[in-house]
């Protein structure tokens, strides 16, 4: 369920609302216009062949009473022998044209739906959830693609075919079409009773099946620890619980549906047995003819058919509904427009952050009034404890997340408007892609040469082991490949920052995961894959804030202090408790910082 927003109270993703969902619909239709124009008039030929027939029936019954011979089935026959051809062909046309303007824009949301994930911060999939978002690209993505091959089409069929037939019975006589209409408050009446009532139970449907997939996940990526703890009962409980959930809701849904159904039932009594009467008192005062009566009543009753496909897919419309909601909520997490990137760096590669304030929730601030500024060149370390943001201003710097208010500027340009090869982010956990280790490498650059991609794990200290797998370069890790150690991992991903050269690089945490023995040489790597560039440092390791040029302590979302290591140890503060409460328990062995004078403090 939405709040005003489109943001939902139990996710970090969000779920768009009526509102923002139609409008999306709309940008898209009208961006595609000649397509929906040319799909409209395919329609409406094939529902005008199939009005054209019925014409010609009430023409010949009347014909038949004035006494005309066998001859004059004759042009009947031709009429419908040719609606039908004309029918079927324009009938088989929209079906294509209805189905391939469907698919586009579902193409074009999933596609965008998966980019704005795939820039989403680790912390924000964590809180919703990855179950969320898999059952969002997967079973809301197969929900939709379901209505727009075969819902969307006999749905766009129905209502072009009723509309023309509504229209032909007035044509025949307006005393006619108004008592056919008078079906169309009691249909309107069933829908009111049912579209209020169904879809709180379709968005209900919805999160059940993501809590499902989420618990799905969990349990098959978590499966070594359910072992070890012998969970494996209750994790199977609580699968059971969320499949019972999804089961009684979708129970709940058919029963409601299943009432809908006699609403329709009544509508379409109460249509044909008003155009019945009144076709009986109007032939009876010779206002109209047997045939024009018998043409509006088999009108109607062929109405049938497309008015019950119209409120009977329904279920699937509202289903389609929820599901584009949900992908409409993850698309609207990146805005619609975009400023054009610019082709170059700027010249000034300085990283600027000004008076930036950030919330995850919209209540409760994680960063208040943050501002700094990091020199050309210059390395700064972020340091403060955990929960301080200090994860939270790196990913905001690196464009990942958009602050609430303030700004992040690199040479004065808004990081958002940069090209993705200005600022480069390497972040604590580390994915290997499966194939050859060249090729992962090669993410970042494609077009990267071997020499090059050679040059690029040297200067990270990799390339000696890498030569040294069965296949070299060409070794194929990843799933289904060779295992590699968090700490290699971690330099082929500062080996990637290498081959991409930004102008700025953000490290959040890039040596956390080397422990105790790869820690030094990885934060060597890092030195050199860094070296020269403007580097902003999320620090797990206080020694890397020794080797900085300034370090920026933040606490609660605020900067506290800023200053050179030296500096803020002599000071006393808090900085100087942490380096001590580090250096007693860790061996502390300063590293050379690389070979520039530390800046001032901004």
């Amino acid at each position: 369920m939405t709040d005003g927003s489109g943001t939902t109270g139990g996710s970090a993703l969000p779920v768009a609302s009526a509102g923002q969902t139609w409008a999306w619909l709309r940008r898209q239709l009208r961006a595609r216009r000649w397509a929906v124009a040319g799909t409209v008039a395919a329609g409406l030929v094939a529902a005008a062949a199939s009005v054209l027939p019925v014409y010609a029936f009430g023409r010949l019954v009347d014909e038949i009473r004035a006494g005309a011979g066998a001859g004059a089935i004759v042009p009947v026959t031709l009429v419908v022998l040719v609606s039908a051809l004309v029918g079927g062909a324009a009938n088989g046309l929209s079906t294509v044209l209805v189905t391939r303007l469907g698919e586009q824009l579902l193409a074009g949301l999933r596609e965008r739906t998966v980019a704005v994930a795939l820039r989403l911060p680790a912390a924000v999939l964590d809180r919703a959830g990855r179950g969320d978002l898999l059952s969002r690209v997967g079973a809301d993505v197969a929900a939709i693609g379901r209505a727009a091959s075969t819902v969307l089409p006999t749905l766009t069929s129905a209502l072009l075919l009723g509309a023309l037939s509504l229209a032909a019975m007035v044509g025949l006589d307006w005393r006619l079409g108004l008592a056919g209409a008078l079906a169309v408050p009691s249909y309107v009446l069933g829908l009111r009773w049912y579209l209020p009532r169904s879809a709180p139970w379709y968005a209900r449907e919805r999160a059940a099946v993501a809590a499902r997939s989420q618990l799905l996940v969990e349990t098959m990526q978590g499966a070594p620890t359910v072992h070890a703890y012998r969970r494996e009962a209750q994790h199977l409980r609580d699968i059971d619980g969320a499949s019972a959930r999804v089961r009684d809701l979708e129970v709940g849904v058919f029963r409601l549906f299943t009432r809908f159904g006699g609403r329709i039932n009544r509508s379409e009594f109460v249509g044909l047995a008003a155009i019945l009467t009144a076709g009986f008192l109007l032939v009876d005062a010779g206002a109209v003819t047997v045939g024009e009566t018998a043409a509006a009543a088999v009108l109607f009753h062929r109405l049938f058919n497309p008015v019950a496909m119209i409120m009977f897919t329904f279920d699937d419309v509202q289903s389609a509904g929820a599901s584009l909601a949900r992908l409409v909520g993850v698309r609207n997490l990146e805005g619609e427009d975009h400023p054009p990137r610019p082709d170059g760096r700027p010249a000034d590669a300085g990283l600027e952050l000004r008076r930036v304030h950030f919330s995850y929730d919209g209540r409760t601030p994680v960063l208040r009034d943050v501002s700094l500024r990091v020199r050309p060149g210059e390395r700064v370390a972020l340091v403060g404890s955990t929960g301080a943001g200090k994860t939270t201003v790196a990913s905001i710097a690196a464009g990942i997340l958009r602050p609430g208010s303030g700004t992040a500027l690199v040479g004065g340009v808004p990081v958002a408007e940069l090209p993705p090869s200005v600022v480069a982010v390497v972040s604590q956990e580390t994915h290997v892609f499966a194939g050859p280790l060249i090729e992962d490498l090669r993410l970042a650059r494609p077009g990267a040469t071997g020499d090059e991609v050679a040059a690029a794990l040297a200067t990270v200290g990799a390339l000696d082991w890498v030569r040294e797998l069965p296949e070299g370069e060409a070794t194929v890790v990843g799933e289904g490949g060779r295992a590699l150690t968090a700490a290699r991992a971690q330099q082929l991903a500062l080996a990637r920052l290498v081959l991409v050269d930004p102008a700025v690089a953000v490290l959040d945490e890039a040596t956390a995961e080397a422990g105790s023995a790869g820690a030094r040489a990885l934060e060597e790597a890092a030195l050199a894959a860094t070296r020269g560039r403007t580097t902003l440092i999320v620090a797990h390791r206080l020694t890397q804030a020794a080797a900085a040029d300034r370090v920026v302590v933040l606490e609660h979302g605020t900067v506290v202090e800023t200053g050179t290591h030296a500096e803020l140890v002599a000071a006393g503060g808090r900085y100087a408790r942490l380096w001590s409460a580090w250096s007693a328990r860790t061996p502390v062995v300063t590293p050379e910082r690389p070979g520039r004078a530390a800046a001032p403090a901004s």
